[in-house]
């Protein structure tokens, strides 16, 4: 990432993280991943030359910009998909300000899963509300590319409770291969065979 976009981006992280410690209610803070996990989605990006790449759980934007990075270094598309309109105004703009693109949703992250075709996605990051993943655990995996599609979960340490249900099925799945990264809050990497 050139140093202007990691300025942004920076500054993007600071905004949230200030605005989060006024925050008592979780649902309204950013809750933006670590910037050592955003770096990571970045070279994730890059080392699977992923074209086709998803995003669950947009937020304001940060982790966004780093996978809009990786896209437009691999020649590909991001789709982001944030549940709140107000979230989704607030990445566009972060997004411009950092001279990246991506088509960025409102709605539902299952029904966007749901909505995909078979194999539409060389890379999905999941970060939405945890409870919810084991629902999306089979439009996850028959959405993911076959033969080396990468999915990758936030939060495999730091809610590692709260990701268990999930964990299990990813587990107990013969047709994937995965690892769980302890950088930043934790990142599990699922790869689908």
């Amino acid at each position: 990432m050139n140093p202007a976009r990691r300025a942004v981006a920076a500054e993007v992280l600071a905004a949230a993280r200030a605005h989060d410690a006024a925050q008592f209610d979780r649902l309204a803070r950013f809750r933006n991943v670590e910037p050592e996990t955003a770096e990571l989605l970045g070279v994730l990006v890059r080392a699977a030359r992923a074209v086709r790449v998803l995003e669950l759980g947009t937020s304001n934007g940060y982790s966004t910009i780093w996978l809009a990075d990786g896209v437009e270094a691999a020649g590909g598309s991001l789709t982001s998909v944030e549940i709140e309109p107000a979230r989704t105004a607030m990445a566009r703009a972060n997004l411009e300000r950092a001279g990246l693109a991506a088509e960025l949703v409102t709605g539902d992250a299952g029904e966007a899963l749901r909505a995909s075709a078979d194999g539409a996605w060389d890379l999905v990051f999941l970060d939405a509300e945890r409870p919810a993943y084991a629902g999306y655990w089979p439009d996850l995996v028959r959405a993911l590319r076959p033969g080396g599609g990468l999915l990758a979960i936030d939060n495999a340490v730091s809610h590692a409770a709260e990701v268990a249900e999930v964990t299990a099925l990813i587990e107990a799945e013969p047709a994937v291969t995965t690892t769980r990264i302890p950088v930043g809050a934790g990142v599990r990497l699922v790869v689908r065979a």
